[in-house]
């Protein structure tokens, strides 16, 4: 395990407020991307979401894109593309394409979940062809396909006795860091099978982390790409100048996790002004205060010793920050400066 401060990285939604437009979203994101590339921060990830109202990012390479062409040495990738909602040769071919566009910046992260409500996976995995679970129950299959055909060599495919060469792009002189993401044992299991890079999604599941790291790292086999496991921690995290004010602005992102953990209605994020109305039952109090507990909430000391003590217990050398600081009445609708004031402060911190 590393005694040195572990890298900082970036997590994104693309989250949506009461105040804003998908355009100020996308504003918003490409102003805090700018900001980790200017300080230094390792990666900068962008999720998939589907059909929810205070979440714009629904289309992981289309943002990859716009965040790479706005920045200059940050790498850019998706945490992650649902590789069950798409054709394996479209994934490969969309983030082949960002390689040679921004060559050694690009990496791809590859999720099985739905990233959304059952009626929208159902719309989303007809379009591509199938409606059961057989894209789910096939994931392993498509993990490889995505592999060989972003390979340079690409692959070959034998059809009526002939061989038919597929590439995920012409002439491809690199190709994406290609990770395994999730949330249980059964990614964990898989990267550890193939030899490839996993992240357990401690942001968003705030348990299992520990059992799923030594799951990976215990049954790790070594691959041709990868001679040992490698991993990171996501955390949700809000740092301001006091701890007060960084409890006022998690708040927010706290009742739409709350709402969504809860079956409620799901709208746009509440400005903190709003979120401070909201009278919440004794269970839904219960259930904020224990997700606070699991986050970074705090001024710059607080938060990044936190942030270091969790590297620690771990044993990562890289933290990936999910920025969910709220905004206030009157802020510009195409800024998210909570945001972009917490990736400056953890990263100016002692």
């Amino acid at each position: 395990m590393s005694t040195r401060r572990p890298t900082l990285s970036v997590l994104d939604l693309v989250p949506v407020r009461s105040d804003q437009a998908s355009r100020d979203a996308v504003a918003a994101t490409l102003s805090l991307a700018r900001v980790a590339d200017e300080l230094g921060y390792r990666r900068y990830w962008l999720a998939e979401h589907h059909n929810m109202p205070a979440v714009a990012a629904t289309n992981p390479p289309v943002l990859i894109g716009l965040v790479a062409g706005a920045t200059r040495e940050i790498r850019v990738g998706s945490g992650g593309v649902m590789l069950p909602n798409h054709a394996p040769l479209v994934v490969a071919e969309q983030f082949a394409l960002l390689e040679a566009a921004y060559p050694g910046r690009i990496d791809l992260g590859i999720g099985r979940a739905p990233g959304s409500d059952p009626v929208t996976t159902y719309a989303l995995r007809h379009g591509a062809g199938g409606v059961s679970d057989e894209a789910v129950t096939r994931f392993p299959e498509y993990v490889d396909n995505v592999l060989a055909m972003m390979d340079a060599e690409g692959v070959a495919i034998g059809i009526q006795g002939r061989s038919y060469p597929l590439r995920a792009t012409p002439v491809a002189t690199s190709v994406p860091d290609i990770w395994l993401l999730g949330s249980s044992d059964y990614s964990a299991r898989l990267a550890a099978e193939k030899g490839m890079p996993y992240v357990f999604a401690h942001h968003f599941s705030g348990s299992g982390t520990a059992e799923a790291l030594e799951l990976y790292r215990s049954a790790f086999r070594p691959s041709a790409e990868l001679a040992e496991p490698r991993t990171f921690l996501t955390v949700n995290a809000v740092v301001a100048p006091t701890t007060e004010e960084a409890h006022r602005l998690a708040l927010p992102q706290l009742l739409a996790m709350l709402a969504l953990r809860t079956g409620q209605p799901l709208t746009a994020q509440q400005l903190v002004e709003e979120a401070e109305k909201v009278e919440l039952p004794e269970p839904h109090r219960d259930v904020v205060e224990a997700m606070r507990s699991r986050w970074v909430i705090g001024s710059p000391e607080e938060a990044r010793a936190r942030i270091d003590e969790l590297a620690a217990a771990y044993a990562v050398d890289e933290v990936m920050v999910h920025p969910v600081a709220g905004a206030h009445v009157g802020t510009e609708p195409a800024t998210s400066p909570a945001r972009e004031e917490t990736l400056r402060l953890l990263a100016q911190a002692d």
